[in-house]
């Protein structure tokens, strides 16, 4: 049987620790056999980001600007013991804001559903789309360890003007942290959500907690409401959804009691926090999509979990683990149904259609990895390896007409 083929690479950025086990495994096993696969490779582990002092991130950014289209595998973000686990010359930034910022991207995260797994939330009846503004805030914060003295918040502006504001006047040893955020970027990521509702025909909330942070989220506020009121309206109007703003707090509680069915728009530390909650609330982390657009259409799909390092520990033992694959696999399906639509190419885009139902279906037949089989609520699950779990979703997906 013939391979589909491509015409336009994708940008593939390798990862770290036991997602880079299974990203070879899905190849190998899931796409190669089936997909003439081209690829712009580049090797975001944690040894090559740290010898090229971090330039292959940068480099695998421009080339996602160039080619439209990326997928990638989980990454580390060091901290104090990973510097000396890999022996690192500096603590470097998280690969997925620097990517995150150099698109200027919004991240919008949605479980995976399959027939056997309720979500813990029993109203949820339908999928929470997290939209999370993928910039700034803390991940790009400039942090200082400061001893007793006074912390001023200082502007200069173009014109040599300077501003002052106290922080607090420190009577013993603390900690200060810098965040700033654009009203570009701002603006960037509101369009990105009202263009994803409309495009998903789901209602739209926003929240962040402006009562408190009165001018850095009362600025987010203002910003999403004038471009709704705009840009946005009459459109929403018209497709029957709606558009409104709370406070935080208040969203959460809403989002417990509500059917689900939305896209909950959030800050970038926010997003982050409630979008795992909201897997996890759904079955696992391992079974959440996640995808970056950037307001020029170029689109980064990856999965929203971690390297899985106490099982990548275990691997190196010699141990067979039983890693879920779900989320990783359901990156590359959605890079190639966008590179397929992008491309013309309906052939690649039935065969990541394909993947994805032979995906689940192998799962609510009762094969699945460990983290699913005490959420399953059916017969007694055949709990496999994530090897033998890749071998399970391709002989499914073989036998699917």
């Amino acid at each position: 049987m013939a391979k589909i083929q491509m015409k336009t690479p994708l940008v593939e950025m390798d990862g770290d620790e036991m997602t880079r086990v299974l990203w070879k495994g899905i190849k190998d096993e899931l796409l190669l056999p089936f997909v003439d696969l081209k690829t712009e490779y580049y090797d975001l582990g944690l040894p090559e980001r740290d010898r090229t002092a971090d330039q292959v991130t940068i480099d695998s950014a421009n080339a996602t600007k160039k080619y439209g289209v990326a997928v990638k595998c989980a990454t580390i973000t060091p901290n104090v013991q990973r510097m000396s686990e890999y022996n690192l010359h500096e603590m470097w930034k998280s690969p997925n804001g620097t990517i995150r910022a150099m698109l200027d991207g919004t991240v919008f995260r949605a479980p995976i559903l399959v027939d056997g797994i309720s979500p813990v939330v029993k109203n949820w009846k339908a999928p929470i789309t997290i939209a999370r503004h993928a910039y700034g805030d803390i991940y790009k914060a400039t942090e200082m360890r400061v001893p007793k003295g006074k912390a001023e918040l200082v502007f200069t502006d173009e014109n040599g003007k300077e501003t002052r504001e106290p922080i607090y006047e420190f009577e013993c040893d603390g900690v200060v942290s810098g965040q700033y955020n654009k009203d570009s970027s701002i603006a960037s990521f509101a369009r990105a959500c009202f263009n994803f509702a409309l495009t998903t025909h789901q209602d739209l909330w926003f929240a962040t907690k402006d009562t408190i942070a009165k001018k850095y989220d009362g600025e987010f506020k203002a910003i999403f409401q004038t471009i709704y009121d705009s840009e946005y309206k009459s459109a929403f109007d018209e497709a029957g959804i709606e558009y409104f703003y709370t406070l935080i707090d208040d969203a959460v509680a809403r989002v417990i009691r509500s059917e689900g069915g939305y896209i909950w728009a959030c800050k970038n530390y926010d997003g982050d926090v409630m979008s795992d909650m909201v897997s996890t609330a759904f079955g696992s982390l391992a079974m959440m999509t996640s995808v970056l657009v950037s307001p020029d259409g170029k689109f980064e799909y990856e999965a929203a979990h971690g390297t899985v390092t106490r099982h990548y520990y275990k691997y190196l033992q010699g141990e067979k683990t039983s890693t879920n694959p779900m989320a990783t696999i359901f990156a590359w399906t959605g890079a190639l149904r966008k590179r397929a639509e992008l491309d013309a190419l309906p052939d690649l885009a039935a065969f990541s259609d394909k993947l994805e139902k032979a995906c689940i279906a192998t799962i609510e037949s009762g094969t699945m990895t460990k983290d699913l089989a005490s959420l399953w609520e059916k017969q007694t699950p055949a709990v496999v390896t994530s090897e033998q779990f890749l071998t399970a979703i391709r002989a499914t997906f073989e036998q699917m007409a």
